[in-house]
């Protein structure tokens, strides 16, 4: 019998695909199931990466999907439109993305309606940090969440592509009724009954049954949507659990990992993105991480976006189509001012829930 991986392309053996390729910068996409068209509506969820890919798509002139903009209605302040499709926030897990979806469409009542903080300000439990004053009545919380779930349905229905992006397997839920938030109440300052809310970290099994049955409800109200899977390749802030946040970030990205991968074997028109490989893997030799280690340089958002127009944007201007080879060494944000960093952030405008748990206040 001959050698059966004689004749294989190049891209199948470490050596030419990764170590030959590193100095000028590896792209590992080697086939997509589909393309998307400038006139395609996109709309775009997940974790805080997510919105590289909203601002990506926009930048390049492609029809990213926005349901929700500012009304000026009572109650309601100008912060947090234009960054998502419609203005749900961050959702760092599976069960967010399918309890999002299930509340939408009237299949699933949280006992939940709203947290209290200190100052007397009324909280969305859902979306804590889309109003950073929170709403100054229960009423105007509530019309101003039947309003949003209506632009989640049009998100949904009117979609022809859908990207999420994986963040996180760890969280908080009810201890109710296992509703999910993006945050513990205690980090934004609400005053909820010790007890009332629980850890809860997702294994491989239930953030496989939480993606099938989103996918499921997503295909009953939009059967002809294209759905495409990203991993985020932005560590836990901090951990939960007992143990070293990095053995629990690796433990998290890996379950991830690897729900993605299921899905898309069992459906090949589901496409896989591969950011968390790029930037994680060791042929980029960690100079894609800031000197924090956690946060992804402008340098690499910019080389995986840069892959994911070549590939994924047809009719994409060609200046953008190249992929940019990554810089030879590192390019962080060592010796930028705290000022210049919080800059950076503002006009990237990347907002990240998980920034709480860290910020005066949030941390003892």
């Amino acid at each position: 019998m001959t050698n059966p991986y004689r004749g294989r392309p190049d891209y199948t053996f470490w050596r030419q695909a990764v170590a030959e390729q590193a100095a000028a910068g590896v792209d590992p996409v080697t086939a997509v199931p589909f393309t998307l068209s400038p006139g395609d509506a996109i709309a775009t969820a997940g974790s805080c990466f997510a919105q590289h890919l909203s601002r990506t798509l926009k930048s390049a002139g492609f029809s990213w999907l926005e349901t929700e903009r500012f009304t000026g209605a009572a109650g309601t302040a100008d912060e947090g439109y234009g960054i998502f499709p419609a203005r749900f926030g961050n959702l760092y897990t599976a069960r967010a993305l399918r309890q999002l979806f299930d509340r939408a469409y009237g299949q699933y009542r949280p006992k939940a309606r709203a947290w209290r903080t200190a100052t007397g300000a009324w909280l969305d439990p859902f979306r804590p940090r889309i109003q950073q004053g929170g709403f100054p009545s229960l009423e105007a919380l509530e019309e101003d969440r039947r309003r949003h779930l209506a632009a989640v349905r049009r998100m949904f229905e009117g979609c022809a592509v859908f990207i999420f992006t994986l963040g996180l397997t760890e969280g908080w839920i009810s201890a109710e009724d296992g509703a999910a938030v993006p945050l513990a109440p205690g980090v934004v300052g609400a005053q909820e009954p010790e007890g009332a809310w629980r850890f809860h970290n997702a294994g491989f099994a239930e953030t496989l049954e939480q993606m099938e049955g989103f996918l499921a409800g997503l295909r009953l109200v939009n059967p002809k949507v294209r759905v495409m899977l990203t991993v985020s390749p932005v560590p836990l802030i901090a951990t939960y659990e007992d143990r070293h946040v990095l053995v629990s970030t690796i433990a998290s990205k890996s379950i991830l990992r690897a729900v993605a991968e299921e899905l898309t074997r069992r459906d090949p028109g589901i496409a896989y993105f591969p950011s968390y490989e790029i930037v994680t893997g060791p042929q980029t030799g960690g100079r894609f991480y800031a000197e924090d280690l956690r946060e992804v340089t402008p340098e690499g958002v910019e080389f995986v976006m840069s892959i994911f127009r070549r590939h994924y944007l047809s009719g994409a201007p060609v200046a953008a189509a190249a992929p940019a080879a990554p810089p030879a060494t590192p390019a962080p944000l060592a010796g930028v001012s705290a000022e210049e960093a919080a800059r950076y952030r503002v006009l990237t405008g990347i907002l990240c829930d998980e920034d709480a748990i860290v910020t005066p206040g949030g941390r003892d």
